[in-house]
């Protein structure tokens, strides 16, 4: 298991035997990821049965497993999703933090007694991303730099910028030493995870570069080089 390696499950809805197709992926980059990421189009396409069956076979290499559903509601409908997410075995879930400061807190506070993970969003990969994420806030900040404070307010156990934004991974990095920086945008969106990690970035998440591989072990490996 490689310690720095996400796979992002980003296999496309309607995609046929989704469940054994990532199995299979996560069978095969077994020694070369530390989690895997399944995201919100997934999780609303397979039956939960079957995001049970993906999360065992995942635990069964010590592989850990985040859902990413930017989870961003009221206080209640936040304690249903975690109990949901802990029932189909997820050990962290990603969220965004523009539900308040106060409320991450609660919702991180809740994760952990659950034994769960939070991961905040503060700025995401996506070239489109700047456009929220560094408008300008309260105190001559971005919204990122905001996202960031919280993040530290809340005790969340890691926080989402893009290895698009080395520059912004840098800036976190510098004021918030102690945050583990996960950076999804490597490979179809053109993150370099040489420079990510160089800028402090932790864990690289990378989805279709390898899973629309046709040898998804040499594509990681390629990806842990470049690391």
């Amino acid at each position: 298991m490689h310690d720095c390696l996400i796979l992002a499950c980003d296999y496309t809805v309607g995609t046929r035997a989704i469940k054994s197709k990532i199995q299979n992926t996560i069978k095969l980059v077994k020694d070369h990821i530390c989690a895997i990421k399944i995201n919100f189009h997934l999780l609303l396409s397979i039956n939960p049965s079957e995001i049970i069956a993906i999360n065992s076979a995942a635990h069964r290499f010590g592989v850990t497993c985040i859902a990413d559903i930017k989870l961003n509601d009221i206080g209640n409908t936040n304690t249903v999703a975690l109990d949901c997410l802990e029932k189909m075995g997820f050990d962290a879930v990603i969220a965004n933090p523009i539900m308040g400061k106060k409320a991450l807190a609660t919702l991180t506070l809740q994760a952990h007694r659950r034994h769960m993970g939070v991961i905040s969003l503060c700025h995401m990969s996506a070239p489109e991303a700047k456009e929220a994420y560094e408008t300008p806030v309260k105190g001559n900040k971005q919204l990122y730099e905001l996202f960031l404070n919280w993040a530290a307010y809340a005790k969340v156990d890691g926080i989402i910028v893009g290895a698009t934004y080395p520059k912004i991974i840098s800036n976190c990095k510098k004021k918030f030493p102690r945050v583990a920086i996960y950076s999804p945008g490597v490979g179809v969106q053109g993150g370099d995870p040489q420079k990510a990690l160089k800028s402090g970035t932790k864990y690289i998440i990378t989805g279709r570069s390898i899973i629309n591989s046709s040898n998804p072990v040499k594509k990681a490996k390629i990806i842990l080089n470049r690391g």
